[in-house]
């Protein structure tokens, strides 16, 4: 089923992987995942109007490509495609999530996108299409159709949901960006000191204990892409009591959990004033919220 002129808008938001491994390198070249991310509250708000001749894609901020370069874009198209019906959209996007991050803002965005026009369509792709989809757009993009808190494995499209972790969460992010693509070079190039205890981790996870799970995580991309302001952020964050910190993704994002309010407040406070974005929110138990 077909809906002309329909418009929806949906809140995209963004993850934070506490923990992130990689296990190998598959012979097509992809490298194997083993993470957990978690979606917070931090959002980029994307709108889909039918009411358009083709397909086309526009952002509030002008460095993010707005044509085939751009991940919502390129989900959009392959969804009509696999869909069966012609590629005609407007998608426009109000960026919050900073990029090169760690935080999959695009993927986030390309979820949405994926998520709202199935919805106007009349649902015609099923959830393992959607995911099979956003597997071929970016790794972080079935996790980001789905959210919560979940294992995520192989090249992401591997979903396992575990019991949604809350609290609170402050991120941090440092001038300096990481491109995704020079993390995994740098993979390529060298083996991290230390790698997170995947089955502990797991385990305290499925269990419902994430302060227990803390311990035994890590992020292989940490040491590999090393920025100063790592260590320093990481410090403020336990100080103010953050049961669980560490860098997101390939970076350059920090984050902190934690249970009560007014210590993710003062860590949020005392983060201000190294870096220039910082976000205090909570852990969300979904990817998309359309409104």
């Amino acid at each position: 089923m077909s809906v002309i002129f329909m418009r929806l808008t949906a809140k995209a938001y963004a993850k934070i992987n506490l923990s992130l491994d990689i296990t190998s390198v598959l012979p097509n070249g992809y490298h194997a995942l083993n993470t957990v991310m978690q979606s917070v509250s931090l959002y980029d708000t994307v709108t889909v109007d039918t009411d358009a001749e083709n397909l086309a894609l526009t952002c509030d901020r002008a460095d993010v490509p707005s044509g085939d370069g751009n991940t919502a874009f390129k989900a959009a198209a392959m969804f009509f495609e696999a869909a069966g019906l012609k590629k005609a959209a407007k998608i426009h996007i109000e960026k919050t999530i900073p990029s090169q991050a760690g935080l999959g803002g695009g993927s986030a965005d390309a979820a949405a996108a994926l998520r709202l026009l199935n919805a106007i369509h009349g649902n015609p792709l099923t959830d393992e299409k959607l995911i099979a989809i956003g597997a071929k757009v970016g790794a972080d993009v079935p996790f980001c159709l789905k959210g919560g808190t979940c294992l995520c494995q192989n090249i992401g499209e591997v979903l396992s949901p575990l019991p949604h972790t809350e609290a609170y969460v402050v991120i941090a992010k440092p001038q300096a960006g990481v491109a995704t693509m020079d993390a995994f070079r740098r993979f390529d190039a060298g083996q991290p000191l230390r790698r997170p205890d995947n089955d502990a981790l797991l385990f305290h996870l499925a269990n419902g204990d994430p302060r227990a799970a803390a311990q035994f995580a890590a992020n292989v991309f940490s040491e590999l892409v090393p920025l100063p302001e790592y260590v320093g952020l990481r410090a403020k964050l336990d100080g103010c009591g953050a049961f669980w910190s560490g860098v997101s993704g390939s970076g350059s994002a920090v984050f902190g959990l934690f249970d009560k309010k007014e210590d993710a407040e003062a860590a949020a406070a005392a983060a201000e004033k190294k870096v220039p974005f910082v976000y205090l929110g909570k852990t969300m138990p979904t990817g998309i919220e359309i409104l």
